[in-house]
C-alpha cells in the first residue's frame, strides 16, 4: 500500500470519528419527537382538537375503550380482553394489567379503568389543572443543562 493511500485512509477514519462524535452527544438529550410518550405523535384522544389534553377527554376515551374491549359484557376486563385495549391505543401498548387492577382480583372494573389517571397527564401536567398544553409538553422536553449556582462563588479578593 502506498504512503499516500495510507495517509488518505487515516484521514478518512479520523474525519469519520470527528464527525461521528457530536451527533451522538446531541442524541442523548431527548427531543419531543424522541420522547417515549410522544413517539406516535400527540395523543389522539384530544376530542375537540384544540391541542389541550384534558382528564375528561382521557376518561371519555377510556370509557369507549372499556366498552369495546368488554366482549362478554360482564362489566369487567379479563387479561385477554385487556389485550384488546393494548392493541387499540398506542399509548396503552405497554400498559400493565396489574396497574389497572387495583384490588388485584384478576379483573378490571369500568371504574378501575376509567378512573385511573392517564400516565400522559401525570407526566406533562406541570400545574396540576388536569389539562396538558403544548407549552407544558415543550417545557417537559426542553433540554436540561447543568444546574450550577446562579451566582459565581466569590472569594475574599473578588
Amino acid at each position: 500500500m502506498s504512503r499516500r493511500k495510507m495517509v488518505s485512509g487515516v484521514a478518512v477514519v479520523v474525519g469519520l470519528l470527528l464527525t461521528g462524535g457530536p451527533p451522538a452527544l446531541a442524541q442523548s438529550t431527548p427531543r419531543p419527537e424522541q420522547d417515549g410518550m410522544l413517539k406516535n405523535g400527540p395523543p389522539a384522544w384530544d376530542a375537540n382538537r384544540d391541542g389541550v389534553y384534558t382528564c375528561q377527554e382521557w376518561k371519555s376515551l377510556a370509557d369507549r375503550l372499556f366498552t369495546s374491549a368488554d366482549r362478554n359484557r360482564d362489566g369487567n376486563l379479563d387479561p385477554s380482553e385487556f389485550a384488546t385495549v393494548q392493541k387499540a391505543d398506542a399509548a396503552l401498548a405497554d400498559a400493565d394489567f396489574g396497574y389497572f387492577d387495583e384490588n388485584q382480583d384478576g379483573k378490571i372494573t369500568r371504574k378501575e379503568f376509567v378512573d385511573k389517571p392517564s400516565a400522559f397527564i401525570l407526566r406533562f401536567d406541570s400545574n396540576g389543572d388536569c389539562r396538558v398544553t403544548g407549552d407544558e409538553i415543550r417545557a417537559a422536553n426542553a433540554p436540561k443543562g447543568p444546574q450550577g449556582p446562579a451566582d459565581r462563588p466569590r472569594d475574599r479578593f473578588h
